[in-house]
């Protein structure tokens, strides 16, 4: 067994595709569209579907926007030096909501940023 994607409701598919895609450097894998079911969803990832994990945006035709409650955390993703993917992300105009430093209690460094319906995003620098 292994864990084929994470699923998030988006409010606005093509703003999601552009903050995914242009300012954390995903790829549009695969998009179907269910007109009589009235949604659509979008798989974005690093790689190809079958090498990882990827995340499926669902866009509900109509619905533009999600309350997010409590129980859901944040997606995390590996990076290299979090201190530059944050400086990239702001550049690209992604909001980082915690800078890149040692987390709390521990070494490791990690950032958080935001994506256009406010899911969190982790950024982890792997430990040398």
């Amino acid at each position: 067994m292994r864990i084929l994607h994470t699923m998030i409701r988006v409010g606005n598919l093509e703003r999601s595709i552009k903050f995914y895609t242009e300012v954390l450097g995903m790829n549009e894998i695969r998009r179907s569209d269910y007109p009589e079911g009235k949604f659509t969803n979008v798989f974005i990832g690093y790689g190809k579907e079958s090498d990882g994990a990827v995340i499926e945006l669902t866009y509900n035709y109509g619905v533009e926007k999600y309350e997010q409650g409590t129980a859901f955390g944040h997606i995390a993703v590996s990076v290299p030096d979090a201190y530059k993917a944050c400086e990239e992300i702001k550049a690209r105009g992604g909001v980082v909501t915690r800078e890149a430093g040692p987390m709390k209690h521990g070494t490791t460094v990690i950032a958080f940023v935001q994506d256009p319906d406010g899911y969190k995003i982790e950024l982890i620098q792997p430990e040398k």
